[in-house]
């Protein structure tokens, strides 16, 4: 049996989560201004990355872990389709 169980990690911080997309942001489209979250008034939480003055990435979520989660799964969508290419 191995002790490597996924049942066993310790979960992600907000941080770890944060540091993570702006590494992936930073290796593929190589300047990124931040990543960051916020909550929203009307829509709730918000997760984005800003590359430039003008060009972002944002995604949606019920709290601030599952926007980082789909702020991720967007950057990923794009990085794999741009390597399709």
């Amino acid at each position: 049996m191995s002790l490597n169980n996924n049942n066993n990690k310790e979960p992600k911080t907000i941080e770890q989560r944060i540091e993570r997309i702006h590494k992936m942001a930073k290796e593929h489209f190589g300047e990124v201004r931040f990543v960051g979250i916020k909550l929203h008034d009307r829509i709730g939480w918000i997760a984005k990355i800003q590359f430039d003055e003008f060009e972002s990435l944002i995604a949606e979520g019920e709290d601030a872990t599952e926007a980082l989660k789909n702020l991720r799964k967007r950057l990923k969508t794009i990085i794999a389709r741009y390597n399709m290419v």
